[in-house]
């Protein structure tokens, strides 16, 4: 209970200052919601008319006051554009962002993990050197340019993946052929933080008096690296998982518009430029609350696995 309180105490101020900061940097963005609407021949009365509509005549303050009065009450708004409730458009595409990040979250456990543990098992070895190229080579690569190149070799000259969209309704293999690019690409730079991490943390569990006890007991190498180093290592790597999810929601925007693959991602960067400000801040404001509650998890999960930081 008192952790709950902790979490509550932290996040709400948190979401709404995240909130109160988009919505000034949406007014501060050069043009007007109503002409991209009606269009540049759109006549002043047909626009003045319509910002009375949207309430973009009132002064910035009195907007905020209303946003977060209708925002508290829960009434986020109906889009600009479609005449929807915001809140439900969000949560129709919702999943298609989650399944992403799920996918990516799963390449960059199967693939890091064992990868930072090889390497620190044979350390200064080749293999070790080439992990090290490799981690480097994720960590420098933008998610842009990492998605084009991949679109353009995967894709376009080998034609082994399709180069956009998304398979819906299709069965588990063409689910998985239409995300494995985008996955990968979103992947990419984490699976090198997170090697590199399990690589640091292996390294330093391996040098400790417990580790060298099991080995002077007899017990095999395989036994000691798994049920003595990497269970300890794994606390650390753990921590920064938690804090990668919700760092992949942030990149799943970059993705999903570069894949043109329908999701969360796709529907801000469409309402960013229709100047649709309720899309966009309910679409946010969804990403930062699963961020906050991805923080919270991950420190309950620690206290689990670390009973030494409870209370």
């Amino acid at each position: 209970m008192n952790i709950v309180f902790r979490f509550l105490l932290r996040a709400v101020p948190t979401l709404l200052g995240a909130i109160t900061i988009l919505f000034l940097i949406l007014r501060m963005i050069p043009g007007d919601p109503a002409q991209a609407m009606l269009g540049a021949d759109a006549s002043a009365a047909e626009l003045a008319r319509l910002r009375t509509q949207l309430g973009l005549d009132r002064p910035l303050p009195v907007q905020y006051l209303y946003y977060m009065a209708d925002f508290l009450r829960g009434d986020w708004g109906n889009s600009i554009v479609t005449k929807t409730p915001v809140l439900e458009r969000v949560l129709e595409v919702l999943p298609s962002t989650l399944t992403l990040c799920a996918a990516a979250i799963s390449i960059i456990v199967l693939v890091s993990i064992p990868a930072g543990v090889i390497s620190a098992v044979r350390r200064d070895g080749w293999v070790d050197y080439t992990v090290s190229v490799l981690v480097f080579l994720l960590m420098s690569m933008p998610q842009f340019w990492l998605g084009l190149l991949m679109l353009l070799v995967f894709a376009y000259w080998l034609d082994w993946f399709p180069i956009y969209g998304a398979a819906e309704g299709g069965g588990l293999l063409t689910q998985l052929h239409y995300i494995a690019l985008p996955a990968l690409t979103l992947a990419a730079s984490f699976m090198g933080l997170a090697t590199r991490l399990t690589r640091s943390s292996m390294l330093e569990v391996l040098g400790r008096e417990y580790v060298r006890t099991a080995r002077a007991k007899g017990l095999t190498e395989p036994v000691v690296v798994v049920r003595h180093a990497l269970r300890n290592a794994l606390l650390s790597v753990i921590t920064v998982l938690g804090l990668t999810v919700g760092q992949l929601l942030g990149g799943a925007v970059i993705v999903e518009v570069v894949f043109a693959r329908p999701g969360v991602g796709t529907m801000i960067w469409d309402a960013i430029l229709q100047r649709d400000y309720p899309q966009v801040q309910a679409a946010v404001a969804v990403f930062a609350g699963l961020f906050i509650l991805t923080n919270f998890l991950t420190d309950v999960l620690y206290s689990a696995l670390n009973p030494r930081i409870r209370g």
